[in-house]
Protein backbone atom coordinates (compact mmCIF):
# COMPACT_ATOMS: atom_id res chain seq x y z
CA UNK A 1 0.00 0.00 0.00
CA UNK A 2 1.14 3.81 -0.92
CA UNK A 3 -0.06 6.14 2.34
CA UNK A 4 0.21 9.11 -0.16
CA UNK A 5 -0.90 12.87 1.66
CA UNK A 6 -3.50 14.71 -0.37
CA UNK A 7 -1.32 17.44 -1.05
CA UNK A 8 1.51 15.17 -2.45
CA UNK A 9 -1.60 13.16 -4.62
CA UNK A 10 -2.74 16.74 -5.73
CA UNK A 11 1.30 17.99 -6.81
CA UNK A 12 0.90 14.19 -9.46
CA UNK A 13 -2.13 15.50 -10.76
CA UNK A 14 -1.43 19.16 -11.04
CA UNK A 15 1.90 18.26 -13.40
CA UNK A 16 0.15 15.34 -14.91
CA UNK A 17 -2.72 18.43 -16.14
CA UNK A 18 0.27 21.14 -16.42
CA UNK A 19 1.63 18.73 -19.05
CA UNK A 20 -1.13 17.78 -21.03
CA UNK A 21 -0.83 16.91 -24.18
CA UNK A 22 2.27 15.48 -23.37
CA UNK A 23 2.90 12.94 -20.70
CA UNK A 24 4.27 14.36 -17.11
CA UNK A 25 6.62 12.58 -14.83
CA UNK A 26 8.62 12.66 -11.69
CA UNK A 27 10.03 10.68 -8.70
CA UNK A 28 8.11 9.36 -5.73
CA UNK A 29 10.42 9.40 -2.33
CA UNK A 30 9.55 7.42 0.56
CA UNK A 31 10.55 4.72 3.58
CA UNK A 32 8.95 1.88 4.42
CA UNK A 33 9.06 -1.78 2.95
CA UNK A 34 6.88 -4.42 2.37
CA UNK A 35 3.00 -3.52 2.42
CA UNK A 36 3.15 -0.13 3.57
CA UNK A 37 4.91 2.78 2.05
CA UNK A 38 4.79 6.23 3.29
CA UNK A 39 5.45 8.36 0.72
CA UNK A 40 7.50 11.68 1.74
CA UNK A 41 7.94 13.75 -1.13
CA UNK A 42 7.00 14.09 -5.00
CA UNK A 43 9.28 15.54 -7.55
CA UNK A 44 7.97 16.20 -10.86
CA UNK A 45 11.04 15.58 -13.63
CA UNK A 46 11.33 16.88 -16.96
CA UNK A 47 10.02 14.93 -19.74
CA UNK A 48 12.72 13.80 -22.37
CA UNK A 49 10.40 12.93 -24.78
CA UNK A 50 7.66 15.25 -24.31
CA UNK A 51 7.51 16.03 -28.16
CA UNK A 52 6.76 12.26 -28.54
CA UNK A 53 3.21 11.55 -28.06
CA UNK A 54 2.18 8.84 -25.53
CA UNK A 55 5.88 8.59 -24.23
CA UNK A 56 7.91 9.38 -21.30
CA UNK A 57 11.37 9.24 -20.37
CA UNK A 58 12.29 11.03 -16.78
CA UNK A 59 15.43 13.17 -17.13
CA UNK A 60 18.26 10.74 -15.66
CA UNK A 61 19.90 13.32 -14.59
CA UNK A 62 17.34 14.43 -12.03
CA UNK A 63 16.85 10.96 -10.53
CA UNK A 64 21.13 11.11 -9.99
CA UNK A 65 20.39 14.37 -8.20
CA UNK A 66 17.92 13.34 -6.43
CA UNK A 67 19.65 10.08 -4.95
CA UNK A 68 22.77 12.20 -4.26
CA UNK A 69 20.72 14.69 -1.99
CA UNK A 70 19.61 11.37 -0.13
CA UNK A 71 22.12 9.75 0.53
CA UNK A 72 24.15 12.98 1.70
CA UNK A 73 21.13 13.86 4.22
CA UNK A 74 20.88 9.82 5.12
CA UNK A 75 17.79 9.36 6.64
CA UNK A 76 15.83 7.03 5.78
CA UNK A 77 14.12 8.09 2.89
CA UNK A 78 14.61 7.03 -0.49
CA UNK A 79 13.13 6.18 -4.54
CA UNK A 80 9.95 4.50 -3.85
CA UNK A 81 8.95 5.02 -7.39
CA UNK A 82 8.00 7.05 -10.14
CA UNK A 83 4.60 8.55 -11.34
CA UNK A 84 3.33 9.51 -15.15
CA UNK A 85 0.28 10.63 -16.75
CA UNK A 86 -1.37 9.03 -19.73
CA UNK A 87 -3.16 11.43 -22.16
CA UNK A 88 -6.16 8.67 -23.21
CA UNK A 89 -7.03 8.96 -19.42
CA UNK A 90 -6.37 5.10 -18.46
CA UNK A 91 -4.35 5.04 -15.41
CA UNK A 92 -3.75 1.34 -16.10
CA UNK A 93 0.09 0.23 -17.24
CA UNK A 94 0.60 0.16 -21.13
CA UNK A 95 2.42 -2.37 -23.09
CA UNK A 96 5.31 0.53 -23.01
CA UNK A 97 5.20 1.15 -19.39
CA UNK A 98 5.83 -3.16 -19.25
CA UNK A 99 9.04 -3.19 -21.74
CA UNK A 100 10.29 -0.31 -19.69
CA UNK A 101 9.99 -1.46 -16.35
CA UNK A 102 12.66 -2.98 -14.73
CA UNK A 103 12.48 -2.33 -10.94
CA UNK A 104 10.11 -4.88 -8.74
CA UNK A 105 10.21 -2.70 -5.87
CA UNK A 106 8.87 0.11 -7.25
CA UNK A 107 5.56 1.65 -7.57
CA UNK A 108 4.31 3.01 -10.75
CA UNK A 109 1.70 5.66 -10.52
CA UNK A 110 -0.18 6.50 -13.10
CA UNK A 111 -2.51 9.56 -13.30
CA UNK A 112 -5.16 9.23 -16.24
CA UNK A 113 -5.67 12.74 -17.97
CA UNK A 114 -8.40 13.43 -20.86
CA UNK A 115 -8.36 16.89 -22.60
CA UNK A 116 -6.34 18.51 -19.76
CA UNK A 117 -8.54 16.78 -16.86
CA UNK A 118 -7.12 14.15 -14.93
CA UNK A 119 -9.77 11.67 -14.35
CA UNK A 120 -8.00 8.69 -12.40
CA UNK A 121 -5.16 7.95 -10.67
CA UNK A 122 -3.64 3.89 -9.89
CA UNK A 123 -0.77 3.04 -8.46
CA UNK A 124 1.23 -0.58 -9.99
CA UNK A 125 4.19 -2.70 -9.25
CA UNK A 126 5.99 -5.11 -11.11
CA UNK A 127 5.44 -8.75 -10.91
CA UNK A 128 8.39 -10.07 -12.28
CA UNK A 129 7.60 -13.85 -12.02
CA UNK A 130 4.09 -12.80 -13.96
CA UNK A 131 5.64 -10.17 -16.43
CA UNK A 132 2.70 -8.18 -15.68
CA UNK A 133 1.81 -5.16 -13.22
CA UNK A 134 -0.11 -5.71 -10.25
CA UNK A 135 -2.46 -2.75 -8.56
CA UNK A 136 -1.59 -1.57 -5.07
CA UNK A 137 -3.76 0.11 -3.21
CA UNK A 138 -3.29 4.03 -2.37
CA UNK A 139 -4.45 5.36 0.97
CA UNK A 140 -4.94 9.28 1.48
CA UNK A 141 -4.88 9.74 5.57
CA UNK A 142 -7.77 11.53 6.81
CA UNK A 143 -7.09 15.30 8.02
CA UNK A 144 -8.27 15.58 11.63
CA UNK A 145 -8.18 19.39 11.23
CA UNK A 146 -11.21 19.08 8.47
CA UNK A 147 -12.97 17.05 11.25
CA UNK A 148 -16.45 18.99 12.52
CA UNK A 149 -15.53 19.94 16.16
CA UNK A 150 -17.65 18.59 18.87
CA UNK A 151 -19.80 20.88 19.70
CA UNK A 152 -20.99 21.26 23.32
CA UNK A 153 -24.53 21.46 24.71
Amino acid sequence: MLQIDAALMKLMVDAAETAWPAEACGLIVGRGKGQLIRVTRVEPAANLLADTPDRFELDPAARIRLEMELRERGGKDRIVGHFHSHTDGTAEPSATDRAMAFEPDHAWVIVGVVEGQAIQTLAHRLDEKRGNFRPVPIRTPKKTACANPSVSA
